[in-house]
């Protein structure tokens, strides 16, 4: 039975942590390691669910196991899923509104439009560091649907934009409410679920990305050839900015009411599924969070060679990303359709990025290998934009299939996403790592935008040879982080097997980090 109280076992010594120094350990230590021991000290949330509990014993069988799962995902998924899904439409609503008169309305010339492109991700930049300290802090939940909310509001305040000034403004704040979104619901996924189920619910609430991108074209498909043959008082992309955010207001206002911030006070379960729903994340190593900033933590963080090999990659394939969620649109009319067409086109594409998203979850989960499974829909990226590339301006088929390809690729960024929630313990520690693979991210996506230069229209040759380099740097990262995982591993499964090694009751709970929980284990 768990208590809430640590029991130190004294009968045997245990060794020093962390792993770079065991040998030395093995043969000087006595007792439990100082470190874990000072650090048991400040213990996790979860320890909570069983304070004064003194019942039988909490038994978790497979049936109910399963049980809680279902009803976890029934009340949690579809927010998470809606919301993630707006998230990448209100980035994208400004793709559409170019081809349907923004650039006209508000006198957009020269490279303003990559700017506003790339002002969302300065506002994400300068925020995502404070807001992932926010959502330490304050309750998961609540901060969550505040922002979401906030920036439903804001999107609709770009239908009042009348120039360049307002527009900057308005998605540089538009950046900053987002920026909670990602980190938080990769929190809400490692509180919930165990690591053999984070890979496949983060596939598919990332995936509504691909579900909102068939949905916003559709509106937008609608909405422009609506006013075409009807007539409107109000230009057509100042509609959709309005629908979008106005929508995305209310869903914000939902998950305020319906999303817990942790098991602890989710009204949907009984007190005793509450306290199940959380011994069953006890196999993550990690518990469901601490409030207190941790500056050990910190320094483990910014010191961790995967923390950088993870914000490398962020950086580096989100130069492809920025360029092509703002220049979707322009890129398909080049290829030789009308503006109206290419709002409709572009939605096979968010089918491919589901399909893709979905079976890189569900496979890299089911084979243990979701590092390995996620390099497949990058390589189906590389040959769409090889395609895109190589074929001549006549082939718009055969160019527009290449780009349907393209859609494939995000798979590795969600596969590493669901890894910080999995492969990354310690609360102070998660939430920083988090905020420098999403920082690094922002940099991407502002990068991204300027490599689409207006003299190379109509082909963008050389941003299209940008973004085939930066996906073949990405794979060679992604070799790495597998190969400095299972090299972790080995050390750590040494360190086990050492006959002094001794490891504390609940030491799940004790907010200890990756780096010094010799119990913990990476996932590939």
């Amino acid at each position: 039975m768990a208590t809430d109280k640590m029991l130190i076992n004294d009968e045997k010594p245990s060794l020093p942590f962390p792993l770079e120094k065991e040998e030395e350990g093995a043969r000087k230590s006595s007792a439990v390691p100082e470190q874990i021991v000072k650090h048991s000290k400040d213990a996790d949330e979860a320890m909570k669910a069983f304070h004064g509990y003194d019942e039988e014993p909490l038994f978790l069988d497979s049936a109910e196991n399963k049980r809680l799962l279902r009803r976890i995902d029934l009340h949690l998924m579809p927010l998470l899923c809606v919301v993630y899904g707006l998230n990448y439409l209100d980035k994208t609503t400004l793709s559409y509104a170019s081809v349907m008169g923004i650039r006209k309305d508000i006198r957009l010339a020269g490279d303003d439009y990559q700017w506003l492109g790339s002002m969302f991700y300065f506002g994400y930049l300068a925020w995502e560091y404070p807001t992932n300290r926010l959502l330490q802090r304050l309750p998961l939940a609540k901060y969550s649907s505040f922002c979401v909310i906030m920036w439903g509001l804001v999107l609709c305040c770009m239908a009042a934009t009348k120039n360049y000034s307002g527009a900057l403004a308005v998605r540089f704040f538009l950046g900053v409410f987002e920026a909670a979104v990602t980190p938080g619901f990769a929190l809400f996924t490692s509180q919930w679920y165990t690591i053999k189920e984070q890979g496949t619910r983060v596939g598919i609430w990332f995936s509504f990305n691909g579900w909102a991108q068939i949905f916003g074209g559709l509106v937008a498909y609608g909405i422009a050839k609506g006013v075409r043959l009807h007539g409107s008082t109000i230009a057509p992309w100042k509609i959709v900015f309005l629908v979008t955010g106005l929508l995305t207001a209310f869903i914000g206002v939902l998950f305020l009411f319906f999303m817990p911030d942790n098991q602890l006070n989710a009204r949907w379960l009984s007190p005793r599924d509450r306290r199940l729903c959380v011994e069953r994340v006890r196999v993550n190593q990690q518990g469901i969070g601490n409030k207190h900033f941790k500056a050990y933590q910190l320094k483990e963080a910014l010191l961790d060679p995967l923390t950088w090999a993870f914000a490398f990659y962020a950086c580096t394939a989100d130069i492809p990303n920025g360029g092509i969620s703002n220049f979707f649109s322009q890129l398909i009319v080049s290829f030789g359709y009308t503006p109206e067409q290419s709002l409709l086109y572009g939605t096979p594409g968010g089918a491919v990025e589901v399909v893709a998203l979905l079976a890189s979850g569900y496979l890299g989960d089911r084979l243990g290998n979701r590092i390995l499974v996620s390099t497949s829909g990058l390589m189906v990226g590389i040959i769409g934009m090889i395609l895109i590339v190589a074929l001549p301006l006549d082939q718009n088929g055969g160019r527009l299939a290449g780009y349907y390809l393209t859609q494939a690729s995000p798979t590795p960024f969600v596969a590493l996403l669901s890894l910080i929630a999995t492969n990354v313990a310690g609360y102070t520690k998660k939430t920083t790592v988090a905020a420098i693979y999403l920082i690094s991210y922002c940099a991407g996506n502002i990068i991204g935008p300027q490599t689409f230069r207006p003299k190379d229209a109509p082909r963008y040759v050389p941003a299209e040879i940008t973004i085939i380099c930066c996906w073949g740097a990405c794979l060679l990262d992604l070799l790495f982080i597998y190969w400095f995982c299972r090299h972790q591993n080995k050390k750590k499964a040494a360190f086990r097997a050492h006959p002094e090694y001794t490891k504390l009751e609940n030491q799940e709970w004790l907010d200890l980090t990756d780096r010094e929980n010799p119990e913990f284990v990476y996932t590939l």
